[in-house]
């Protein structure tokens, strides 16, 4: 029996292109070796301080509440809630174009099975110790010039990849081959270009 390797996925609940790499990630699952660990990423704490754009204040301030309420489930229900948790936020956020606020999250914790409760964390600044704690986990695996998501595997960790649509089947598995190739090839360090369509939820 083969050992399935461990990938460790952080995410932002609010962030669309994480949420496309994540849907990407579980059709990975399907086809090759690998097991995913989801961890949170904030991006309100990423960008603490920083002067950002308008457009992108009001996220930020509201993607406080995500991220706290994902540890909250965290550890009130263990690992195994939280990808339930993500699932449900995230298809309402983004294919259902749902807004960052309390009513979505709770709406995905009774979809996930979860305590309504744990919505009193979406304002409990004790949590935000555990998001940053978890944001600090993964740049220091991959640096502080990037975003969400972050994935690491066997030691390497690289941002990305983003994509639109997410590939299934075994176009999701080369793509992961691909992936793997060129994030374990020493001294790598970047590969873009200019998106030219925006998150295809389909």
């Amino acid at each position: 029996m083969r050992v399935k390797q461990i990938a460790q996925f952080w995410f932002d609940p609010i962030c669309p292109w994480a949420w496309m790499t994540s849907r990407w990630m579980l059709e990975v699952e399907k086809v090759r070796d690998v097991e995913v660990e989801w961890h949170i990423f904030s991006l309100s704490v990423l960008n603490e301080g920083r002067d950002i754009p308008e457009q992108y204040r009001s996220a930020m301030a509201n993607g406080w509440m995500f991220g706290r309420v994902v540890c909250a489930a965290q550890q009130a229900a263990g690992d195994a809630s939280v990808l339930p948790l993500y699932t449900a936020m995230g298809t309402r956020l983004h294919p259902g174009k749902g807004e960052i606020e309390k009513a979505v999250i709770a709406e995905a914790l009774a979809e996930a099975g979860l305590s309504a409760e744990l919505l009193s964390a979406a304002n409990d600044i004790t949590f935000d110790q555990k998001l940053r704690d978890s944001t600090a986990e993964a740049l220091k695996l991959v640096g502080d010039d990037v975003g969400t998501p972050v994935i690491a595997i066997d030691g390497v960790a690289f941002f990305g990849p983003v994509i639109s649509p997410a590939p299934k089947g075994e176009a999701a598995g080369k793509l992961w081959d691909g992936v793997l190739n060129v994030a374990r090839t020493p001294g790598f360090f970047e590969l873009k270009r200019t998106r030219t369509v925006g998150p295809i939820f389909d």
